[in-house]
């Protein structure tokens, strides 16, 4: 059975920017999603691109014949220069996360030059992060801007990525240098050069987010930073279990992750509602328990090849995929498939409510422990990052001692693949697993039990539901999501400190945060950036930036100027009234994308499989 993607809205028109149909009760919204869909295709090719052998050099792209080939106009436009309309000033500051040390030099702004080069050190992987900041940069200016090895003494007027030996950037972090004569990005290694390139994309004007040429003066505020993350897992969760989302909308998450330097993509991959991977030993949970979604939607699920497309994608973007097998509840369409697994030896119908608690594996056969060591050997196998999630949350029907049995033979099947544990921390009270990490989504700071793992040597990643999880809704009105943990608005997205939120949780017991996005009642692509933005990039904050640098008056003020860039990108976003967005600025390259203001169909009652 092959994988079903998100259904694709119509084209883009650009003649519709600024002039849609409202949705009720979202007055800045237009009514269709015709930019983010088309972006979202765009990040297929974008994949399928970087697999090419080579990034085109300055002669490649000399004559206009060749530049049309390669999808550029036949000559650059020339750099906007007109006084009665200048750019908004960017600041060498105004970058989201807020980096750790900023020095802005005044006089010393760098202007890109239609023939500008971007050079970098002759490393394979350095390389590839050049040819991407030179995709990311190549659409809106219409610059040729050709890769090429870094020489010892460089020409001035382009952008330089080097690789250094040193001791205080560590191994994300990078140096940018902006000067009147060009622009330098140092790292240690590739990774660091791809979130210092992130870094020069902000600082070029918003303009840089269209996917065709603009007349512009493309400049970047002169002096230095000097940055690193804070904490070294820093990721956002997608949930593709309760509604599946096919392979181009994933790249396109994973593009948006990038964006504001997180590391680390959890893919809650499988639930009562479907399952999601296809696993060659037990076929059937794939062509079986992936034929469902919450709504009775078609479902779908990735094909191996499928998913390490996007384990490739990510790891050229320098993001983990962290896979999901949720164990022992969240398994009603793993027990659709194989009857076999359930206690009573019944395959249940398959289910597509939203209820949680009803389902689970027989923790005491020996048939259901061949299931999980055959699954998660195949998952690790197509996965090179080092985690393995076993989720462990809400199997409410396990008795304690069995559960906790369960838990603890599986840490030991993970390790066996070579592979670290990570679960929801419900796991906590199971024995300790060596490296074993806890994923804690609890409200209240008080959490003795998940403290208690931690002392028995447990890390945390924090994801408290009522700061982090990205599918409550912003406000009464926020026509998707839910408000169990409360509302969510951007503020209370970024006003707690993971270094200092689990009482007896020392801060260097904290691997990182995450934000999750479960999809109970999130449909589209579209839906999804609608919950992502703006809460995302303050979560990325609080995962990147020194916690000296955490203000909520300046983030607000920083965030305010990546409005526009959402929207000449297409991408679909909240607009926060309590972000000052910038006011009386002309319609974006893309229309803006939508959502829906109904929301989806009730859901029928649980099921309750006997014990």
């Amino acid at each position: 059975m092959s994988s079903v993607p998100t259904a694709a809205p119509e084209p883009l028109d650009p003649s519709r920017a600024g002039t849609d149909e409202q949705v009720a009760g979202h007055p800045d919204l237009p009514g269709h999603e015709p930019a983010a869909a088309e972006l979202a295709r765009a990040a297929t090719r974008v994949a399928d691109d970087l697999l090419a052998p080579a990034t085109p050099t300055a002669d490649d792209l000399s004559s206009p014949a060749t530049r049309t080939a390669a999808g550029l106009p036949a000559s650059p436009p020339r750099p906007a220069d007109d006084p009665s309309s200048p750019p908004t000033r960017i600041r060498l500051g105004d970058v989201v996360p807020a980096p750790e040390r900023v020095t802005p030099v005044p006089g010393a702004d760098f202007v890109l030059a239609p023939d500008a080069v971007i050079r970098v050190t002759a490393d394979d992987a350095a390389r590839t992060v050049a040819g991407q900041l030179a995709a990311l940069l190549r659409p809106a200016t219409g610059y040729a801007l050709p890769v090429t090895d870094a020489a010892p003494q460089e020409p001035a007027g382009g952008i330089t990525l080097a690789l250094v030996d040193s001791d205080d950037l560590g191994p994300e972090g990078y140096r940018l240098d902006v000067t009147a004569d060009g622009v330098r990005i140092e790292a240690t290694t590739p990774a660091g050069l791809f979130f210092g390139a992130q870094t020069v994309r902000q600082l070029l004007p918003a303009a840089i987010e269209s996917p065709t040429p603009v007349a512009e003066r493309w400049t970047l505020p002169g002096g230095s930073i000097t940055d690193r993350p804070r904490f070294s897992y820093r990721g956002a969760m997608l949930d593709v279990a309760r509604h599946f989302f096919g392979v181009p909308d994933v790249l396109r998450v994973i593009d948006h992750l990038a964006r504001y330097k997180l590391n680390h993509l959890h893919l809650h991959l499988t639930d009562d509602q479907g399952w999601r991977i296809a696993v060659d030993s037990w076929p059937r949970l794939a062509e079986v328990g992936g034929a469902n979604e919450v709504g009775a939607g078609p479902g779908g699920h990735y094909t191996r090849d499928d998913y390490r497309r996007i384990v490739a994608y990510a790891a050229e973007r320098h993001l983990t995929v962290v896979p999901e097998i949720d164990l022992p509840g969240h398994t009603h369409a793993a027990l659709t498939a194989y009857g076999e697994l359930a206690p009573d030896r019944v395959a249940p119908p398959p289910y597509t409510g939203t209820e949680v608690g009803f389902s689970y594996v027989d923790p005491t056969s020996e048939r259901t422990y061949e299931f999980v060591a055959d699954v998660l050997g195949e998952i690790a196998a197509l996965t090179p990052g080092p985690w393995l999630h076993i989720g462990g949350d809400e199997a409410f029907k396990v008795r304690p001692d069995a559960y906790a049995a369960f838990v603890e033979r599986a840490q030991r099947i993970v390790a066996g693949t070579g592979r670290t544990v990570v679960g929801w921390h419900q796991i906590a009270p199971a024995a300790h697993a060596e490296g074993r990490v806890l994923q804690w989504w609890g409200t209240k700071g008080e959490d003795p039990v998940t403290a208690d793992a931690v002392q028995r040597g447990a890390r945390l990643v924090l994801s408290p539901a009522d700061h982090a999880y990205l599918d409550m809704k912003y406000t009464p009105e926020t026509p998707v999501g839910h408000d169990w943990a409360g509302m969510i608005d951007v503020r209370r997205a970024y006003d707690w400190d993971p270094g200092a939120h689990v009482a007896g949780v020392p801060a260097d017991a904290v691997l990182g945060v995450e934000a999750p996005l479960w999809t109970e009642s999130i449909t589209s692509l579209v839906e999804v950036e609608f919950m992502l933005f703006p809460r995302l990039p303050a979560i990325a904050e609080l995962g990147w930036s020194p916690r000296a640098t955490h203000d909520w008056a300046g983030f607000r003020d920083r965030l305010a100027g990546h409005g526009p860039r959402w929207a000449t990108a297409g991408i679909a976003f909240h607009r926060s009234p309590e972000i000052p967005w910038p006011t009386g600025r002309p319609a974006p390259a893309g229309s803006q994308a939508t959502i829906p203001s109904q929301p989806g169909p009730e859901e029928a009652p649980a099921p309750a499989p006997s014990a």
